[in-house]
């Protein structure tokens, strides 16, 4: 045999692994885009349950929803910055880690404000996850039709995870109860870090040195948090109250200084030279629009307005635009097993 015939399968044989290699690397990170979307509208049908264990009044449990919402919106631009120089897939893992350990603290959450601050941090994880998955996409696939159908997949997988979440959210809630929504994620999370050490390539090193640009980061981190707690909140605090008036000029002022620190900076965060491509401010200014209309059909007050239903899925979609007021919870009921077990490990929770 030649070795122009020994040479043929052993290719064919390195292309396959190659192929299978890269479907298994693009089946990861829709994976993990489909936690970020499942994680938005997983909770809504356990709004009711959860306003009744943990004994919500009707003016805080709409907070379940909008701190995650806030803390992505915020830090987004942060968790790119810190993917580019930490490294994806670190930031990828990180990120992982940040929803398995903040999904089992909001799964043991014994007062309101534990649960908050642990969707507070699933968002921040969201702000992570989102950019490192993105890039590791535009750094593993080709440019062309290869990195097209990666995105396509991508896209799809998040679009898929917010009808999967309503489902997931309703069944767990009545099969498990409402610590289950959070206790999924961490095996969903858990599943995907361990996948992507076996998956995903190192980090390649960098010898340009490049700056985190601190001052930008902390500026855009406060003014994007500041602005959508202002679109959040602004139909249940009513926009012509006091902390949406401050919140709205806070976010102005930071957003201000945001572009004057970018425009003279040496290794800005955000060009500001990125605002003269056409089609990238036409295609920001559709997604926009679409975005805050999302969901806009909910006919009465906060995503609590379906409590158990699956079938009218947009009213569950969180649009700023959407809802007026919480509606007030039933009373509260005993804590689960769990959380009894939770509580007499940890005294000091009981404060």
């Amino acid at each position: 045999m030649s070795s122009l015939d020994q040479g043929a399968p052993l290719g064919a044989i390195t292309q396959g692994a190659s192929r299978a290699k890269h479907g298994a690397t693009l089946a990861l990170l829709a994976f993990a885009q489909l936690i970020i979307s499942l994680d938005l509208n997983i909770v809504f049908v356990a709004l009711p349950e959860i306003g009744a264990g943990l004994g919500f009044s009707g003016q805080t449990l709409q907070w379940v929803v909008s701190a995650y919402t806030v803390f992505t919106g915020g830090f987004l631009l942060f968790g790119g910055r810190a993917a580019d120089l930490i490294g994806q897939r670190r930031v990828f893992i990180f990120a992982l880690w940040l929803y398995a350990l903040s999904s089992l603290i909001g799964g043991l959450a014994w007062s309101p404000e534990i649960i908050i601050a642990a969707r507070a941090v699933q968002g921040i994880g969201a702000a992570f996850l989102f950019p490192a998955t993105l890039s590791l996409i535009n750094r593993l696939f080709a440019e062309g039709p290869e990195r097209n159908r990666a995105l396509a997949v991508w896209g799809g997988a998040g679009a898929s995870g917010l009808t999967l979440g309503s489902l997931a959210g309703g069944f767990l809630t009545s099969a498990f109860g409402w610590p289950s929504v959070f206790y999924v994620n961490v095996l969903l999370a858990g599943i995907a870090i361990i996948a992507a050490f076996a998956i995903i390539p190192r980090d390649r090193k960098w010898h340009e040195q490049r700056s985190f640009d601190l001052p930008g980061a902390l500026t855009v981190t406060a003014g994007a948090t500041l602005l959508v707690f202002t679109l959040v909140q602004g139909p249940e605090y009513g926009w012509g109250s006091g902390a949406i008036i401050a919140s709205a000029a806070l976010a102005a002022f930071f957003l201000i200084a945001f572009t004057v620190i970018e425009a003279n900076s040496a290794d800005p965060l955000m060009p500001l030279r990125l605002f003269h491509n056409r089609s990238l401010i036409a295609g920001m200014t559709i997604t926009f629009l679409y975005m805050v209309t999302f969901g806009a059909r909910c006919p009465t007050s906060s995503p609590c307005c379906c409590r158990t239903c699956t079938a009218s899925l947009p009213c569950r979609q969180a649009s700023p635009f959407s809802c007026r007021r919480s509606p007030s919870p039933p009373a509260r009921k005993p804590a689960s097993v769990w959380q009894r077990a939770f509580r007499r490990a940890a005294p000091w929770s009981a404060a």
